[in-house]
């Protein structure tokens, strides 16, 4: 599965941000010592969650982040495609002309893997991160 760290991480710093919405905006110093995530990489993941309006920088002594919405209305799906990720089973590329094995052929488990793909976007779709706090995940 392609799932790379940076949108495990990103899911991770997201719900620790919901988690400790009464406490304020929270430095990603925080959580990088919570979550156990590097700062440098948590900066370079905040910067695409605030380019896509999912959180919002507080200047000054005690500023941080927040959620730019509330947790409720924020899904995983949002978050994984915010840090550029997509989840996929396949390495083949749906819209080549060549098929997955360069012989204008898709390889024999082609479908298989494509429907497992669609199952996990669709949950991640379905999930909120409000869920995901409140441990409310049905699988």
């Amino acid at each position: 599965m392609k799932l790379t760290t940076k949108g495990r991480y990103a899911v991770m710093a997201m719900a620790d941000l919901a988690s400790n919405i009464d406490e304020g905006p929270i430095s990603l110093t925080e959580i990088s010592f919570r979550q156990n995530i590097s700062l440098a990489y948590l900066e370079q993941i905040f910067i695409k969650l605030k380019n896509k309006k999912l959180v919002k920088s507080i200047r000054g002594a005690t500023g941080g982040y927040i959620l730019e919405k509330p947790a409720s209305e924020i899904k995983l799906s949002n978050i994984i495609f915010a840090v550029d990720e997509e989840v996929r089973m396949l390495n083949c590329k749906k819209q080549s002309k060549k098929g997955c094995t360069n012989k204008l052929t898709k390889c024999i488990t082609h479908n298989l893997w494509d429907q497992l793909d669609q199952h996990i976007n669709k949950f991640f779709e379905r999930v909120r991160l409000e869920d995901l706090v409140k441990q409310k995940i049905n699988f």
